[in-house]
């Protein structure tokens, strides 16, 4: 490895006595003990966000849109915690400050409210971020951002380091305040980084940039600048990786300690270093001089997509001057639930659960990496895209579409635009895995990658998938 270990050892030391001077600062800052705080939203983050508060001694109120269950209200209760549910009183704005939840847009009306009246807004990560102890490894990116961070964790285990693994990715953050870690690895969504002001993480990553949320952003534009913000908070001695396609978007051109991934042998921003994705594996350059990452049969996972995500997982750990094997750090690790994983075989036709693709770019990403012809399934709650790469994508690679939820007729006249006629509706999950079968011809796969939220008809993305596995799995069992 070219890496100076002497040199790296230095470099954690120094970002250590940074992240200490500046915890010290936002601490003494921001002492909530007795000061009354209320909590925007009752979902797991806002709930773990209360229970912090309360940790801590600040007086807490949570407010809620819609209801809160049993469940929750008993927890809240056994914590001395204040609730109210249905709506905004006049209660939630009698507070010192507002903890805003991941996912409350700027644009709600609790957030205009708060500001016409002058209550203080703190996003998630500005309240929680202080609290941690412990190198931050921050991850956003349109689609790939999970694998991502879940494969950091399992690597910092597997280089028996004591990681606390969340954020977006199931535990949120505020679980893992005040506890001592060698590094916490957290999935970044775009929401979470509308509101942030801090973060100082020592490696930011950035997997790659595809329009998403834009309902909730507004435009592009400001989903893009929100997610650049993962590297303008970096740590002074912390990196950037990137994408090389994303550079400008992300307004990186220049950055130091900036280094891009591509699958060219000279990429056009090179700036700090580059990752370069070759025929059978990965290489990264520094400072002139370049080291393996990874082979790709290394891996289990499968698709260029994935291989970019093991060579910016890899990278970091290399940067922060880990050198263990790659094959003994990447052992174990398989595709998360629902991101292209196989649900059964069925009369010679594979069915595959990509649930997780919620955006056009997640969903032709998944039809580019799997081999074949398919019949893929769309549709649910769209989120203000257009449809016309989707339809380009299935156009190239599907013989069929079979459509269901809020946007299947939206999604139907965009295929049928391009010149896609083999569309067919669903009512629901069960009818469209059916139609499905009907079309499929053995060596065909059936992907389900919706290329939408699902919450016009579940909870979420992985009820979604668990119910369209479990109706595969029905039509494996014999009658």
């Amino acid at each position: 490895m070219f890496f100076d270990a002497a040199a790296a050892r230095r470099t954690r030391g120094e970002f250590s006595v940074v992240m200490d001077n500046q915890l010290q600062q936002l601490q003494d800052s921001s002492d909530w003990k007795g000061k009354r705080l209320t909590v925007v939203g009752a979902g797991v983050s806002g709930r773990e966000l209360a229970l912090l508060a309360a940790r801590i001694g600040a007086r807490v109120f949570v407010t809620e849109q819609k209801g809160v269950s049993a469940e929750v209200a008993e927890l809240f209760s056994r914590n001395g915690i204040a609730w109210e549910e249905n709506g905004h009183t006049e209660r939630a704005f009698e507070a010192d400050a507002m903890l805003l939840s991941s996912g409350i847009p700027p644009t709600s009306e609790v957030v205009l409210s708060a500001r016409k009246r002058g209550t203080p807004l703190i996003g998630e990560l500005d309240f929680v971020i202080p609290q941690l102890r412990g190198k931050l490894i921050g991850v956003t990116g349109s689609n790939g951002k999970s694998t991502v961070t879940a494969l950091i964790g399992h690597m910092l285990n597997a280089a028996h380091r004591n990681v606390a693994v969340g954020g977006n990715l199931g535990r949120a953050a505020s679980v893992f305040a005040g506890r001592e870690f060698d590094a916490v690895v957290l999935e970044l969504s775009s929401f979470q980084l509308e509101w942030a002001h801090t973060l100082s993480s020592c490696v930011s990553i950035v997997t790659n940039l595809a329009p998403d949320h834009l309902n909730w952003h507004g435009s592009y534009e400001a989903y893009v600048a929100a997610k650049a913000k993962i590297l303008s908070l970096r740590a002074p001695s912390g990196w950037g990786i990137v994408q090389d396609r994303d550079v400008e978007a992300l307004k990186a051109e220049g950055e130091e300690l900036v280094i891009t991934l591509s699958w060219e042998e000279r990429p056009e921003h090179e700036m700090a270093g580059h990752i370069f994705m070759g025929e059978e594996g990965a290489t990264l350059r520094l400072k002139g001089e370049q080291a393996p990452l990874f082979r790709y049969s290394e891996t289990t996972l499968l698709g260029g997509h994935n291989l970019e995500n093991v060579a910016m997982s890899m990278a970091a750990l290399r940067l922060l001057g880990l050198e263990e094997d790659a094959a003994t750090l990447l052992k174990g690790f398989f595709p998360l639930p629902h991101r292209c994983e196989r649900a059964g075989v069925v009369d010679g036709v594979l069915y595959v659960d990509d649930s997780k693709g919620t955006n056009i770019a997640a969903s032709v990403t998944a039809m580019t990496a799997l081999p074949g012809r398919k019949v893929v399934i769309l549709g649910g709650r769209g989120k203000g895209e257009d449809y016309a790469e989707l339809a380009k994508g299935v156009l190239r690679e599907a013989d069929a579409a079979v459509l269901l939820g809020e946007e299947r007729d939206a999604i139907a006249a965009a295929l049928k635009g391009a010149g896609f006629t083999a569309v067919t509706l669903a009512q629901d999950m069960e009818d469209a895995v059916g139609k499905a079968r009907a079309l499929a011809r053995p060596g065909m796969t059936v992907l389900l990658s919706p290329a939408c939220t699902s919450w016009d008809m579940y909870e979420n993305y992985g009820q979604r998938g668990d119910h369209f596995c479990s109706i595969v799995r029905g039509l494996q069992e014999p009658n």
